[in-house]
């Protein structure tokens, strides 16, 4: 924490206000950041290797990898505090909405490629890995991105300080075995 402190400390007190006011959001663009990452590693890894006749079915397996990543990220740290459901519901909603998101994110790159025909022969393959770059990774994640936020927030992790971690208060026994 005090790492977090001292990084909104540099901000001015405006923007300070916002950036708490507004740090599940936040939170949630990070993990998305890091999914992202891992989205286009994963994406690249099989399109250029195993999956290279296949970009729609690359791209699909690779959203699945980081919504796994994203499920642990979230739930422990985006919406730490919010809850109220049971984990098994809450993880299988979870998933439903990200099928959904991973459907969405594939969209764009189907349009691009089936019914734009932006891939080899029709266009260059550069021009064919820019408009796989911008629809599928961009656009598709944008997408995706905005209808998991509302998704999660309204049925995964309806009840806002449903999981609120209480502190232990700090013992004799706790002081003498920190010494």
């Amino acid at each position: 924490m005090a790492m977090v402190e001292s990084l909104l400390a540099r901000f001015p007190e405006r923007v300070r206000v916002q950036l708490i006011k507004h740090r599940e959001l936040l939170k949630f663009a990070v993990v998305g950041g890091i999914c992202f990452v891992v989205t286009n590693a994963v994406n690249y890894a099989l399109k250029l290797t195993v999956l290279n006749r296949n970009p729609v079915t690359a791209l699909a397996i690779a959203v699945i990898i980081a919504t796994i990543v994203s499920y642990i990220l979230n739930r422990e740290w985006s919406f730490r505090d919010r809850g109220g459901r049971e984990r098994q519901h809450e993880a299988a909603l979870f998933f439903l909405i990200s099928g959904i998101g991973v459907g969405l994110n594939a969209l764009p790159l189907y349009v691009s490629r089936y019914f734009l025909h932006l891939q080899v022969p029709n266009v260059t393959l550069l021009t064919q890995e820019i408009a796989d770059f911008g629809f599928g990774i961009i656009l598709g994640t944008l997408v995706a991105m905005v209808f998991r936020w509302w998704a999660f927030k309204r049925y995964v992790f309806p009840q806002a300080g449903a999981r609120v971690r209480r502190l232990r208060p700090v013992t004799s026994n706790d002081e003498e075995r920190a010494a």
